[in-house]
């Protein structure tokens, strides 16, 4: 048997002959067809000698023709072998089969192929399973776009397409591209990119992704990137490059697998030298088929492979997914990674009479025109709460220090402590901060007709997860676990205090991560690091292990790192490295059940314990106890998937009145 890549395997093993060569899937209809045929004349045979008597001729020809059609896919495919200068295990059944069917053992020579191809076909349609589940991502994308051009709308080739133009996109469409929403808005089924189980909804400005699926809305989208630069054409061609590497354990069975086949030839020799039974030659011949102990890992792989895929997990090279299981060490970046990388609000401080609400309403209203991530998070919040915006006059923005409008007739100055006190406000005001910007505080200031009423506090806020997922990593044996970040130290300090983090370093350079993370793996520990790819991608080519998060949509993500997750679930590292244990488990499992069968089998065989048919039946059970164990890692993260909560940007608002009052509070008043 051929040992080539893990997928090149399982497509020679399960797309033709016993064990053998790569075969068009539809070819697999003809072989099913084509057995039915053969053992139907092996059947006819056992009928005619009943009906007859053993000596008919009928049931012999019956047998004949039958082992004949059951047995040419199996000498076809190693006559292959031997005119391409392999010497295989297809060639040691065929052999069998040779054997059996010129000593005129038909009868036997046909149940012996057919058991052979019985075993290739269940393996194929099993098989197949976990193979689609991974392929269909190439067929996702669809072929056809309609294209709007001016009024016009004219359905053209996906191929066709290019970076510019505007597509329409109609409820229940897959997307044909990347792009940027330009009007419309929908809700967007993203589970074949990043495993999201939720929609997503969508409004213009926002991202869409080739081959997710609008469930609502019409929406025009402008098309960033087309064909294989976009985020699904990426994906695809990570699994297929992923698909075509090779654990170390494979490289290893590559090395010695072309001495296996002369060896089972000697060993076929030397039984008949000692007993010159032509059965029980037969029978080491069919049992030598290591088909189960080569199956062990490519199945297991591929399966693996396809549950990561489902869940937004790419693994580039399969020998990360093995080395993930011996990860004990993870260093984390801060920004992107352990919080959101976003502004939230997370503080409201009225002065005076002021209540909560009303300087809510007040920034917001003034804010709503700035583009500012500080602006954009405080009218979020006010329209999560519910208070109501009015309309401003004389708008202007200064970049970089704050913005003015009139509100209700006053004039209204919003920005940095120093924008108010020149625009005319007493600073007496900043003795009332009980916040430090040095601990990541971003304050912005309230004054109406030069008099301070309030203030606000924002803060990048921590993954609501990442306290959970950093404790499920310790649960999972991770004995190390570090946060180090480009921000200041006080900032880090804060983020590693809320998630658990016991060791952080702050005020890092690209260099300094990667110099943390070298002296981390010479004393000995496995290391993964995680970032979101940007920024971090030393640091992620430094450690044993690269993990970039957020990668949907990010090239420089997905190219940086070893593993990419499609999507921000902090939960999804604990996943992967149980995965990886899992995957490791179940192989170790395929090579002792593969090796028993074989020793056992020889040994069966050459006592004459068992016959050919027995050692065909043999050869199969080995085989399918393999593929149906390792396909039970398909289902492995079904508990991430159903119905999860949507995860929101946590706010906590804390008001500082007397009395105290929450921003819900006070909906009733305005």
């Amino acid at each position: 048997m051929r040992v080539a890549s893990h997928t090149e395997q399982l497509h020679e093993q399960t797309h033709d002959g016993v064990c053998g060569c790569d075969e068009h899937h539809s070819h697999a209809r003809v072989q099913l067809v084509q057995t039915f045929i053969g053992l139907v004349f092996i059947f006819n045979s056992f009928i005619v000698e009943r009906l007859s008597g053993v000596d008919s001729n009928m049931g012999g020809y019956s047998a004949m023709i039958g082992a004949f059609i059951l047995g040419f896919p199996i000498v076809r495919v190693a006559l292959k072998d031997l005119r391409g200068g392999s010497l295989n295990t297809n060639v040691l059944v065929a052999l069998a089969v040779i054997v059996l069917f010129s000593s005129e053992h038909y009868q036997e020579a046909g149940i012996v192929s057919f058991f052979m191809l019985l075993g290739q076909i269940i393996e194929t349609r099993t098989a197949e399973g976990a193979l689609a589940s991974i392929h269909s991502l190439i067929k996702l994308t669809p072929t056809k776009a309609r294209r709007v051009t001016g009024s016009e709308e004219q359905e053209v080739a996906v191929h066709e397409l290019a970076v510019g133009d505007i597509i329409r996109v109609r409820p229940g469409d897959n997307v044909a591209a990347d792009g940027v929403i330009v009007s419309g808005q929908g809700s967007f089924n993203q589970a074949n990119i990043t495993g999201e189980s939720l929609p997503v909804d969508k409004k213009p400005d926002d991202e869409v992704f080739a081959g997710t699926i609008n469930l609502t809305g019409v929406l025009d989208i402008r098309v960033t990137r087309a064909g294989h630069d976009t985020t699904l054409g990426r994906v695809r061609d990570l699994i297929l490059a992923a698909e075509k590497t090779k654990l170390p354990i494979v490289r290893i069975i590559d090395q010695y697998m072309g001495f296996y086949t002369p060896l089972v030839l000697i060993i076929g020799g030397l039984v008949w030298a000692f007993t010159h039974d032509l059965s029980r030659v037969v029978s080491v011949f069919i049992v030598s088929c290591p088909c189960a102990f080569v199956l062990a890992s490519p199945t297991a792989i591929v399966a693996a492979l396809s549950s990561a895929a489902r869940l937004g997990i790419l693994i580039k090279n399969v020998a990360d997914l093995e080395l993930a299981a011996k990860i004990n060490a993870f260093v984390f970046d801060k920004t992107g990674t352990l919080t959101t990388g976003k502004l939230a609000v997370s503080r409201l401080a009225p002065l005076g009479e002021v209540t909560p609400a009303e300087l809510l309403r007040i920034v917001a209203s003034v804010e709503k025109y700035s583009n500012h991530p500080a602006a954009k998070a405080l009218v979020q919040l006010a329209n999560e709460v519910g208070v109501p915006l009015v309309e401003t006059a004389g708008f202007a923005e200064t970049a970089g220090r704050g913005v003015q409008a009139r509100l209700n007739g006053s004039s209204v100055v919003i920005g940095r402590a120093r924008w108010l006190q020149d625009n005319g406000v007493d600073d007496g005001f900043l003795k009332l901060v009980d916040l430090n910007e040095a601990e990541g505080w971003s304050l912005i200031f309230v004054a109406r007709d030069k008099q301070c009423i309030g203030w606000v506090g924002l803060q990048d806020q921590t993954r609501v997860e990442a306290k959970e997922s950093l404790a499920e990593l310790k649960l999972n044996g991770v004995r190390r676990i570090a946060m180090v970040s480009g921000d200041r130290a006080p900032v880090a300090i804060r983020v590693a205090h809320e998630i658990g983090c016991e060791e952080v370093v702050g005020d890092c350079l690209p260099q300094n991560k990667v110099d943390f993370v070298r002296q981390i793996r010479a004393k000995g520990y496995r290391v993964a690091v995680v970032g979101d790819g940007v920024n971090d991608a030393p640091a992620l080519a430094a450690g044993d292990i690269g993990i970039a998060m957020g990668a949907a949509g990010s090239e420089v993500a997905i190219h940086s790192a070893t593993i990419a997750l499609m999507n921000n679930d902090l939960h999804r590292l604990s996943f992967l490295i149980h995965l990886s244990r899992e995957t490791r488990r179940v192989i170790n499992q395929n090579f002792l059940v593969g090796v028993c069968f074989v020793i056992g089998g020889l040994v069966l065989s050459a006592l004459k314990y068992i016959n050919p048919i027995a050692a065909a039946i043999l050869h199969v059970i080995g085989s399918l106890l393999v593929v149906f164990n390792s396909f039970r890692l398909v289902r492995q993260g079904e508990e991430l998937e159903p119905h999860q909560e949507p995860v929101f940007s946590t706010r906590v608002v804390s008001c500082d009145t007397v009395p105290a009052h929450s921003v819900a509070d006070q909906r009733a008043s305005l």
